[in-house]
């Protein structure tokens, strides 16, 4: 992921056209990937996304670069396999899986606690200390969610699929894993293309092993895969693997942080309202109630980890909602992504 180290003020209607891009763009990926699963395989879909992303990333960097073009470490790699099972294959493997069965906007919404599990296990596996604030937005956080699936629990009216659930509930799990284990464990190329390249290629390996254990490949019919998935895998492709991911870093070199990270709040409102409109997904009052209690609690959470110390490493950050979301792997980040 571009390092943040922004310094200067914002330059006006460029930085909210960026802006602009990355809240429709991030938020409408979760509506694309619920097209794209219609008539292609989840784990296969997402495979073919991120491996042609990464080899379009990796290949530009090594184009541009020529001779002065350094391959990555042996350690480097190893890690970048870590990081991109974790971020892509239990991330967004696990959002194109669910989102076969559960609403787009459903899936953004309890996707968009990755914050929550981000500082839960920091605080678990790497002694974080929390201020009360990021306490609060944590029980702030579950809350919203038992008001979400709460009915799916007891099996009343507007209950979810058990499997569905289970793998969009794993999935920021996944995520946060990879970007505790990547901003402050990991060794990773240094060069933030090369980086988001390398993970994007070897986590499109992992979703096709999970692709192929699971008999997507054996069941696959491409003369049954509709024209409209197909564009909504182009779609993920460009608009949200290589644009967006291009605009995210520029942003964080020219634009503050805070202004930045509000895609994190954005893009779920975005997702839900796409859903609504596109895919007539119903929006009844417990998901307006459980989306904004939801939304609180991640942007308190994110404001309070903020403060904290910063990380020795940033997230490369694959381009998907969770596309972005490695900026909540610290106080400079928000997941990308991806986010």
């Amino acid at each position: 992921m571009p390092s943040a180290a922004p310094t200067q003020p914002p330059r006006g209607v460029p930085v909210w056209i960026g802006m602009l891009v990355l809240y429709l763009v991030w938020g409408s990926t979760y509506l694309a990937i619920s097209i794209a699963v219609e008539t292609i395989p989840p784990f296969l879909m997402a495979a073919v996304r991120f491996t042609m992303a990464g080899l379009i990333l990796l290949t530009w960097s090594v184009a541009r670069e020529g001779r002065a073009f350094v391959p990555p470490t042996r350690r480097e790699w190893r890690d970048s396999a870590i990081v991109g099972a974790l971020l892509l294959g239990g991330g967004m493997g696990m959002v194109a899986f669910g989102e076969q069965t559960i609403p787009s906007g459903i899936a953004a919404l309890l996707i968009a606690t990755m914050p929550v599990w981000v500082a839960i296990l920091g605080r678990i596996f790497l002694g974080e200390r929390l201020p009360r604030v990021a306490i609060f937005g944590i029980v702030l956080g579950f809350a919203g969610v038992a008001i979400l699936v709460g009915p799916s629990a007891f099996g009343g009216a507007g209950s979810l699929d058990p499997l569905g659930l289970a793998a969009v509930l794993i999935s920021p799990i996944a995520w946060s894993s990879g970007s505790l284990f990547a901003s402050h464990r990991a060794v990773l190329p240094k060069r933030p293309l090369v980086a988001t390249g390398v993970q994007m290629i070897l986590g499109g390996l992992v979703l096709a092993v999970m692709a192929a254990v699971t008999g997507e490949f054996a069941d696959v019919d491409v003369g049954t895969i509709s024209r409209d998935s197909v564009l909504a895998l182009l779609y993920l492709l460009v608009m949200g693997s290589l644009v967006a991911f291009t605009v995210y870093g520029w942003l964080l070199r020219i634009a503050p942080l805070p202004l930045v990270a509000t895609y994190a709040y954005v893009n779920p409102v975005v997702a839900v309202i796409l859903g609504a409109i596109i895919l007539n997904e119903t929006i009844d009052l417990r998901t307006v109630i459980a989306g904004a209690v939801i939304v609180i609690s991640v942007a308190v959470t994110v404001t309070a980890r903020g403060r904290m110390p910063t990380p020795r490493n940033r997230v490369p950050a694959p381009a998907v909602p969770p596309e972005a979301e490695p900026l909540t792997a610290g106080p400079a980040t928000t997941a990308a992504s991806t986010r």
